[in-house]
């Protein structure tokens, strides 16, 4: 089977979105690689013992994506980022819940990315800091937080997330380095 374009899963989720349930079994196969991908990235920079692995985070993703009946899907990168956003729940609820098991020992450990690594020294930035600090760069600047869960969690590219939030790439630059810069600040507080 050759590789699909953007164009054929962007038509398997419209299909998908009118209801059409034999396109949605016809996506999973041609996103799954992908979906793999983003959970393995993510899932590198967690610790090593733990319990999640990497196909179990997509089989989860994937269980809660065909939950999303009445999502409008737009594109293939809307439907990444949807799939970013779920991912992060996921990992965040199984830090939680790890990290209420060990009375807040152990929690898994992220490096937000090169830039922010080389601001903070290569420390590592905790998931449940990083989450919280999303979230309140979030009811701060919505977009700001989108980008940042966009291009972190679902690894999209500054174009794919210009796509996604209907901006400029240029905006996105922008912002995603304002946001870097303001969850450095509020990491570095922690």
């Amino acid at each position: 089977m050759s590789t699909p374009t953007p164009s054929d899963v962007t038509a398997l989720l419209l299909a998908w979105g009118r209801g059409e349930a034999e396109a949605r079994e016809r996506l999973i196969p041609l996103v799954y690689a992908e979906l793999r991908c983003l959970a393995a990235r993510a899932m590198a920079a967690e610790r090593r013992d733990h319990t999640l692995e990497p196909t179990a985070l997509v089989h989860e993703t994937y269980l809660k994506l065909v939950r999303q009946a009445d999502v409008p899907w737009q594109s293939r990168a809307h439907f990444f980022g949807v799939a970013a956003r779920l991912m992060r729940e996921i990992l965040v609820d199984h830090a939680r819940v790890h990290g209420a098991q060990k009375r807040g020992g152990g929690r898994p450990r992220l490096i937000l990315d090169s830039a922010l690594a080389a601001a903070t020294g290569g420390n590592e930035v905790e998931l449940l800091a990083l989450d919280d600090a999303l979230s309140e760069l979030s009811r701060i600047d919505e977009a700001q937080g989108r980008i940042v869960e966009l291009r972190f969690f679902g690894g999209l590219s500054i174009s794919e997330t210009a796509a996604v939030l209907g901006i400029s790439p240029a905006t996105v630059k922008r912002d995603w380095a304002v946001a870097r810069a303001w969850l450095f600040r509020q990491l570095a507080r922690a």
